[in-house]
């Protein structure tokens, strides 16, 4: 789009709508439309409510999270382990606001669980943590937000779409994971569960992160692709099918900007 504007002698750029589309199944109300159930599927995009300040959307199973520009998070879907993060386990199928705060930045969500990074760059989360997904050191579930640590050094978010392994980036380049870790998707050099953000090996040249079901993928400074855990059918790109518990770089490009 910027593209686009600029081509047309209409730079700067206007202020565009920011509205929210959903679309897909829709137990539970995930789609955040105001009802629920196989029947009301969406094949299409559908607009979510009037508004038009929303920022940032995440989905997970069966719920979904949103940011709007004044910093309010909401969330809307299954509720059943507390991830809507409303302080309840009732199902919502339209956005309700997770708190009081306008001070929300980032947010990741996952199976279950919910996550989201404060302008202060503290990190929080909320929702499923059988697993210690929530990195809160312990297995007990919350259906509100509580700070993960003390830390205020927080840039980035990413959560797995399975039973629950999350990654986050600290503002001094290092990478930091924790939850489910059952193929070494953690990057530690094992398969030991974390209920506590650890360091993934000492480098300070991380840039991107991202999870998948059970692998992860990372970007460092220099442009290079790195990936680990699960490989059953070749997805992190290595050329086998050899899970890895630590970060492998995936051939020999430093062109890499996003994943």
């Amino acid at each position: 789009q910027v593209a686009d504007y600029e081509s047309q002698g209409l730079w700067p750029m206007p202020i565009l709508d920011r509205e929210l589309y959903t679309f897909g199944q829709n137990t539970f109300g995930a789609l955040g439309l105001g009802d629920d159930g196989a029947a009301f599927a969406r094949s299409s995009p559908t607009q979510v409510g009037a508004e038009t300040i929303w920022s940032k959307a995440a989905g997970g199973q069966f719920f979904s999270m949103a940011l709007k520009t004044d910093g309010t998070a909401w969330a809307w879907g299954k509720n059943d382990s507390g991830q809507v993060g409303d302080g309840t386990t009732t199902n919502r199928n339209s956005p309700v606001q997770v708190g009081a705060l306008t001070t929300w930045s980032d947010i990741a969500s996952s199976y279950h669980a919910a996550f989201a990074i404060k302008t202060d760059g503290t990190m929080w989360s909320w929702g499923r943590n059988n697993y210690g997904q929530l990195g809160l050191g312990d297995t007990t579930y919350r259906s509100s937000p509580v700070q993960i640590g003390a830390l205020t050094t927080w840039s980035k978010l990413a959560a797995g779409a399975s039973q629950g392994h999350r990654m986050a980036l600290k503002t001094d380049g290092t990478i930091w994971t924790w939850g489910y870790n059952n193929v070494g998707q953690l990057g530690h050099g094992n398969t030991t569960y974390r209920s506590s953000p650890i360091q993934v090996g000492a480098l300070t040249t991380w840039l991107e992160v991202a999870c998948g079901r059970y692998s992860s993928f990372a970007i460092k400074t220099d442009g290079t692709l790195y990936a680990w855990g699960y490989n059953y059918w070749g997805m992190l790109g290595l050329g086998n099918t050899t899970n890895y518990s630590s970060p492998v770089q995936v051939g020999a490009l430093t062109t890499w900007s996003k994943v």
